[in-house]
């Protein structure tokens, strides 16, 4: 017989996660329907997005090279039976102190950076570049781990050194961009680019540095459909940013510099990006959604 939830000990509350102690080595992830932009967690919530978060997850937790913390399969007997789907056990590690983020393009908050200064975390890149620029070479530009509310900051190597120390720094970076091209390179197998994501990592008992948390989500990363890509342009994505660009677009009426919480998003746009996370897994995972556990339940 399946645990209850309540059976748990809850230790914290995220954007999107709930966390709770399995055992004395073990935790229980659980990815809500909630969604955050601009630091807010918004009033309306994504029907399933926690399912494609977990689905997605799993799918590629077994898909990169890269030491990850799951501890059993997504039907484990220890996930209480009103969470499974989205729901995993995983290892407990140390957890760094550092998103650890890889960029393939110029968007977002590097962008932002570049414009500002010509750099994307103190690595000076050339002039011209513009929205959805293509690197040459994938950049890893970390950042701080803010607390819930607060703002993640772009941060330097030197920084990252300072926070975890020489050697776990440079483990970290090649493990990020490593993890990345493996990534990117099967969702444009896919007819998709992976734009940027970002990655956490823990390190278990052992000293090893593990994946941990989500990965390659459509809530930690940018994908765009290659098809559609235009350098210059914002593109048309599968994630979060599809949100983003409501709220800051004139249908929402919403004044970000005035410090007030973000409008309810219309159903229209719910379903749409319900839509938008569902076809993405579906199109790089090649399984149907229909299929994950609690789906049809």
């Amino acid at each position: 017989m399946r645990p209850a939830l309540s059976d748990y000990q809850h230790l914290a509350s995220g954007k999107v996660r709930e966390l709770y102690r399995v055992d004395s080595g073990h935790l229980l992830f659980v990815a809500s329907d909630r969604i955050s932009a601009y630091d807010y967690i918004l009033d309306s919530a994504i029907p399933d997005k926690g399912r494609v978060l977990t689905a997605m997850s799993v799918f590629f937790f077994g898909h990169v090279d890269s030491p990850n913390h799951l501890a059993g399969p997504p039907d484990d007997e220890r996930i209480p039976a009103e969470v499974l789907g989205r729901a995993l056990v995983v290892e407990q590690l140390e957890m760094l102190p550092v998103e650890a983020v890889a960029r393939g393009y110029l968007t977002g908050s590097g962008l932002i950076d570049y414009q500002k200064t010509g750099a994307v975390c103190g690595i000076a890149l050339p002039p011209g570049l513009t929205e959805a620029s293509r690197f040459p070479e994938p950049l890893f530009t970390p950042a701080s781990k803010a607390e819930l509310g607060q703002h993640d900051e772009n941060i330097t190597f030197d920084d990252v050194i300072d926070l975890v120390g020489a050697t776990r720094a440079e483990q970290l970076r090649e493990r990020t961009l490593q993890t990345y091209r493996q990534g990117a390179e099967h969702a444009l197998t896919k007819g998709i680019i992976l734009a940027d994501t970002k990655f956490e990592f823990g390190v278990d008992g052992a000293g090893e540095l593990k994946l941990a948390d989500e990965v390659f989500t459509p809530d930690s990363s940018r994908y765009w459909r290659a098809a559609d890509y235009v350098e210059g342009v914002v593109q048309n994505s599968f994630d979060k940013q599809f949100v983003r660009n409501w709220l800051t677009g004139p249908e929402s009426g919403w004044d970000r510099s005035a410090d007030v919480a973000p409008p309810a998003l219309p159903a229209e746009i719910v379903e749409a990006t319900r839509a938008r996370y569902i076809e993405a897994y579906e199109r790089i995972s090649g399984l149907r959604f229909d299929d994950w556990i609690g789906v049809s339940a």
